[in-house]
């Protein structure tokens, strides 16, 4: 176990509450690199194997996530996890919603670290490299054997969850099958590009200008998966893939939060006729609904696509 699990001496199982006046707000100075560093924002890369070998091999209890409800990128291990049945295979917790200058956090509306004993994530990243700077970030998967970070790289960690667990899988859902991978990482890497981090561009844009042409790159977007949904189910046909997941989380945050807040769209989500019952639909999934807090009653109506 990790020298940061709780001692005699460290004996509180939370951080205290969130401070801005004495820690700052998150990422002065750590989430866009911090002075000096040279590494990738989420420096953390291994990779889980289904065949035993590496430092990391598929073995059911051995590992455990770190997730936060407020970040789309860490739920989506969380549904992931749950369409692939292995709730008893890899672990998860949450951090707290909320974070000063010290990142991530455990208290108490979200319970303690089960694993470790942590007060702060930041402990994780310290206890894998001693002196780490650089981002604190959700999603993390952990071994418990090494007491060491596998992965703080969120598109990596969903797809060893999809691929590297199937002897333990409770379910037979392929999210990433063999087939249709070329096209699951295209349309990811423009979901990514176009949706995923253009709501956020549009929040962080520093002059109209800028800010009317990522408006309209993600309304496009938005407008092109419309299109694309009118003829099939989901974005690769009749299954559900990585690809539906990494789309859904932006989403379902879409009208309460992105467009609330920066006025992305015009539109809201339920104004476009195929997208809107195409998220209600997956929102029906205990793997989405379970995983989300906060969604209006709007999303239980029946989605009006005879299906």
């Amino acid at each position: 176990m990790s020298t940061y699990a709780r001692t005699a001496t460290q004996p509180s199982l939370y951080a205290t509450p969130v401070d801005h006046t004495a820690y700052g707000h998150y990422g002065e100075g750590r989430l866009y690199q911090s002075p000096g560093w040279n590494r990738p924002l989420y420096p953390f890369q291994g990779r889980i194997t289904s065949d035993g070998t590496g430092p990391f091999p598929a073995e059911p209890g051995r590992y455990h996530i770190y997730a936060a409800w407020v970040c789309p990128y860490a739920q989506r291990t969380a549904i992931v996890r749950k369409l692939k049945g292995l709730e008893h295979v890899v672990s998860l917790s949450y951090v707290d919603d909320e974070r000063d200058g010290r990142g991530w956090a455990f208290r108490e509306r979200r319970g303690p670290d089960p694993v470790n004993g942590f007060t702060l994530l930041e402990q994780a990243y310290e206890a894998t490299e001693k002196g780490y700077g650089g981002h604190i970030s959700v999603p993390v998967l952990w071994d418990r054997q090494t007491g060491l970070i596998v992965s703080n790289d969120f598109p990596d960690i969903t797809i060893d969850l999809a691929t590297r667990f199937e002897r333990w899988a409770g379910t037979d859902a392929d999210l990433y099958p063999v087939p249709l991978r070329t096209r699951i990482d295209e349309l990811n890497r423009w979901i990514y590009d176009d949706v995923n981090t253009g709501v956020t561009r549009v929040a962080r844009a520093a002059v109209e200008v800028e800010r009317e042409r990522e408006r309209h790159r993600v309304v496009a977007a938005l407008e092109r998966l419309d299109e694309h949904l009118s003829e099939q189910r989901f974005l690769t046909g009749d299954t559900i893939t990585e690809a539906d997941v990494r789309l859904w989380v932006t989403l379902a945050r879409f009208d309460s939060e992105y467009n609330r807040g920066h006025l992305v769209s015009e539109r809201e989500l339920i104004d476009f006729e195929y997208l809107w019952p195409y998220a209600r639909d997956l929102y029906q999934r205990p793997a989405f609904r379970e995983t989300t807090e906060g969604l209006p009653a709007a999303w239980d109506a029946p989605h009006g696509r005879g299906r």
